[in-house]
């Protein structure tokens, strides 16, 4: 598909993409930047989203090996977890990123903030500690750390022209919401421990997943994470069929209902301009009969 990125790090280098030389280096800047800006914080003026790359591993498996080599770069750096904090990852396709994916990672911060609860992260104390620590400002119990996948591994799973959205447009959306604190781009589609353990700031301490049922797997991709003991599962909520697929098939319905609804106008027109026709005929042949009468 042309708006497919094969590689984003190297589009970003200037060595993929359309166009000349020039071309690809004015684009991969405008990129770039649009990433810095996309990952400042509120004010815009600092650094906000931790924004790395995962490189060298190839996910697209047929039998549900996990690639483990690879390596992570910082493309943009960002705010780091802080003390006590539990770090948090989440993966997924993110395309048209909707009230089902926001929904999502809203759920996982409040199992968080569940769990935070339970072990006495709002306690007074506790929230006296971290503030006389830092800058006098509170933070939440979980970091959390999402991987978007590349334009391939959705294709390949998904096929047809998906993703809709390339991984530059879909991982500008992810970095945009208040509920991410960090964004990996090209995250394999298979989180292998290497993977996992090899985060900048450590393993995570939970690996979550939300309901999907749209993606007809063959094997389970987070079997590194329950071996871990770190998988946790999201459950059902109102908007976990609010997705992809379902943006596409409502698009689809509204158009053939559209069309068919042109079609019966248009048939319509025709119709009544074929009864004005044959009045215009009846009218002229009747002033025609009349006019012969007269000059009898």
């Amino acid at each position: 598909m042309n708006h497919f990125i094969r590689s984003l790090t190297k589009t970003l280098a200037a060595e993929e993409g359309p166009g000349t030389v020039e071309e690809r280096a004015n684009l991969a800047r405008e990129r770039g930047q649009r990433i810095q800006d996309y990952a400042s914080d509120e004010t815009g003026r600092q650094p906000g989203v931790l924004v790395l790359a995962w490189t060298e591993s190839r996910s697209v498996t047929k039998n549900g090996a996990a690639l483990d080599a690879g390596s992570y770069t910082i493309m943009v750096e960002g705010l780091r977890p802080k003390p006590g904090q539990r770090i948090v990852y989440v993966d997924g396709g993110f395309d048209l990123f909707s009230s089902g994916h926001i929904e999502f990672l809203r759920q996982v911060v409040k199992a968080e903030e569940a769990l935070g609860r339970q072990t006495g992260w709002y306690a007074p104390s506790a929230v006296q500690k971290r503030c006389a620590s830092g800058d006098n400002n509170d933070y939440g119990p979980a970091y959390v750390v999402a991987g978007v996948h590349d334009d391939e591994v959705i294709n390949y799973w998904k096929g047809v022209n998906y993703p809709i959205m390339n991984i530059l447009e879909r991982g500008l959306c992810v970095l945009q919401c208040r509920y991410v604190n960090s964004v990996i781009f090209s995250a394999p589609f298979i989180p292998s421990k290497a993977f996992l353990k090899g985060l900048p700031f450590g393993a995570p301490n939970a690996v979550y997943h939300g309901p999907t049922a749209f993606m007809p797997l063959t094997y389970d991709p987070y079997v590194p994470a329950r071996e871990m003991g770190i998988y946790q599962e999201i459950g059902n909520h109102k908007f976990q069929d609010v997705n992809s697929g379902e943006i596409v098939q409502r698009i689809l319905q509204s158009r053939q209902m559209y069309e068919e609804r042109q079609k019966k106008k248009g048939e319509k027109a025709a119709g009544e301009e074929a009864v004005r026709l044959r009045e215009r005929m009846e009218e002229e042949a009747a002033a025609l009969a009349t006019d012969r009468a007269l000059h009898r």
